[in-house]
């Protein structure tokens, strides 16, 4: 048995889960709405105040999907829950981001600033200069954001700048040493 899949997912206060026949599965809560068809497979069953995901068979498909789902269910119902959050940090001389309307502008050394389109159902903020908070619903969509920003200016190894997440370690390599 799966020791991710078994494990029941607990619906808080406030949100309200729906299956389709067809495993088309909603959650809505106080942030949003979020609509996502899993595998017809799976068998999804709302039992009081919690979801419970089993497998029809021991089918090395079926095995690799009971995780996968139950991890996508829980997902869905935390982020109409409470939301997900990515922050980014600027690191370098002259990086800096700001917001404009719903554009994220940033200032990367290069000789124009990089204007990135929030998507929708993502926001952006900057509390101060070298910090960009990336938010929303649904994790997915806020991780692929964030790699998004990322890849604009990834973080080198000698000096360390760059875009990095805040809880990212960038392995530091030594310079050359002249004689």
């Amino acid at each position: 048995m799966s020791r991710i899949g078994r494990l029941p997912i607990a619906i808080p206060n406030g949100v309200t889960v729906t299956v389709s026949p067809e495993n088309v599965v909603t959650a809505k809560g106080p942030k949003g709405e979020l609509t996502k068809a899993m595998c017809k497979d799976m068998n999804i069953a709302i039992e009081e105040n919690s979801i419970v995901i089993t497998r029809p068979s021991d089918v090395k498909q079926h095995r690799a999907l009971h995780g996968l789902t139950r991890a996508l269910i829980n997902n869905m119902v935390i982020g109409v829950a409470n939301g997900y959050t990515k922050t980014l940090q600027l690191v370098g001389v002259g990086y800096r981001a700001t917001v404009k309307g719903n554009k994220l502008v940033l200032n990367l050394g290069f000789s124009h600033p990089v204007e990135i389109d929030a998507v929708e159902g993502i926001t952006f903020e900057t509390p101060d200069a070298n910090t960009i908070n990336v938010k929303g619903i649904n994790k997915e969509l806020v991780g692929a954001v964030a790699a998004d920003i990322r890849s604009w200016r990834k973080p080198e190894p000698y000096k360390g700048k760059g875009i990095k997440y805040t809880n990212e370690v960038i392995r530091r390599k030594e310079g050359k040493t002249g004689k």
